[in-house]
């Protein structure tokens, strides 16, 4: 870890911190939190600030609105964390100007202040540099505790440490800690479990990972770009035509690197005409995935494989769900992945929203993955060795 974090700040009693936290929860119809991960995540530095006896100033994002929408203003935030601090938090209806400079002025030393959503600003993912410096100016220090978005550029998560010195907090710390460690000193075997839609999202991370993995294991749509490469057929399953070409590369790839560990699915649930919780499904071999058919899910001979791959790996990085799990029955790979990793006697690192929710599902004690990243493209990002802004802006120790 070489960047600053909260830790390094020394008599901070007074000081005002903007903390750039990641409070994008999904809302229901009636605007209620459905899961609050990301809030209880924000918790241990909003904690120690409030101990530090300083002016704790929150900013966020939620959703993707154009101009204000009052479906997306952060009140339900504002309350669920008032609750998890068990202290009142003061929401404001905006992010700058008089109204937040006054209130700021009020504010004494533990105090906690949320700002009205960042993105009702148009400016704030331009990273425009004027609306940074009206961040910056209702600050004395910035702290970077979103890493949910830290792959982004946008002024408040790398803009307004061009005037403010930037730290990490305790989540920003922990989550890069614990990626770094997949990409520095990894313990062997290593096992990289990828699946998800779309085979375009994850080619960085394949590319970056294939000479420190010792074992793949791919599924969910993005599986059928590489049968498709491997000439196996794929039917009417999800596949990025444009990406089998690069599937052939990475396969090629594998063969250079001794890396005989790369797996596909054996078998495969299948259904015929609509995906559908009442289409029937059935499970078929590699070879025998006929025209009409479309792959839901992993079958039982994958699954078992996958499951043998988890139980050899030392350190396992997964990323995205081996089926529809959203529907049922087509969630019984995604499930059962779910519980083996949880199992595992190895350092286990799962990121992405649809995973989560797939550990959620299979019901599997949380605490028994090593690490859960709360940033899903970010974490892709970080593990593709890409430059990340929202990390590169913050003070180096």
């Amino acid at each position: 870890m070489t960047k600053k974090t909260i830790e390094d700040l020394r008599d901070i009693a007074g000081k005002r911190i903007l903390v750039r936290v990641d409070f994008n929860v999904p809302l229901d119809e009636k605007r209620n939190i459905t899961d609050d991960t990301r809030i209880k995540a924000a918790l241990p530095t909003i904690k120690y600030l409030i101990e530090a006896k300083a002016k704790i100033i929150l900013v966020s994002h939620l959703g993707r609105p154009s101009g204000v929408d009052e479906k997306l203003r952060m009140d339900p935030i504002g309350a669920r964390l008032s609750e998890l601090l068990g202290k009142k938090v003061t929401k404001l209806d905006d992010c700058i100007g008089e109204e937040v400079e006054n209130a700021i002025s009020k504010a004494k030393n533990g105090d906690v202040i949320l700002l009205e959503n960042v993105r009702f600003y148009a400016e704030e993912e331009k990273n425009d540099e004027i609306f940074a410096r009206k961040l910056a100016s209702l600050a004395d220090i910035y702290v970077n505790d979103a890493f949910g978005t830290a792959h982004r550029a946008h002024a408040s998560t790398a803009g307004i440490a061009e005037f403010i010195p930037g730290v990490a907090g305790l989540l920003m710390e922990k989550e890069i800690k614990a990626l770094s460690k997949l990409l520095e000193n990894p313990e062997k075997p290593f096992l990289l479990i990828l699946g998800g839609a779309k085979v375009s999202d994850k080619i960085g991370i394949i590319r970056n990972l294939l000479s420190k993995v010792d074992i793949v294991a791919l599924g969910g749509g993005m599986a059928y770009a590489f049968l498709k490469a491997k000439n196996w057929p794929v039917g009417k399953s999800l596949l990025e035509e444009d990406m089998v070409p690069v599937a052939k590369e990475i396969v090629k790839k594998t063969y250079e690197l001794h890396l005989y560990d790369f797996h596909t699915p054996l078998d495969h649930i299948v259904v015929t005409g609509k995906i559908s919780p009442e289409a029937e499904k059935q499970v078929v071999e590699r070879g025998a995935v006929s025209e009409n058919m479309i792959g839901v899910d992993i079958g039982p001979q994958a699954i078992a494989e996958y499951e043998d791959c988890i139980h050899r790996a030392k350190t396992i990085f997964w990323n995205g769900p081996l089926g529809i799990f959203e529907i049922d029955q087509f969630a019984t790979g995604t499930i059962a992945i779910a519980k083996a990793v949880a199992e595992a006697q190895a350092y286990t690192v799962v990121g992405g929203g649809d995973s989560i929710a797939a550990l959620n599902k299979a019901g599997v004690d949380l605490n028994k993955i090593s690490h859960i990243s709360t940033g899903g493209g970010a974490s892709l990002e970080f593990l593709e060795g890409k430059v990340l802004p929202g990390i590169a802006c913050l003070q180096d120790k």
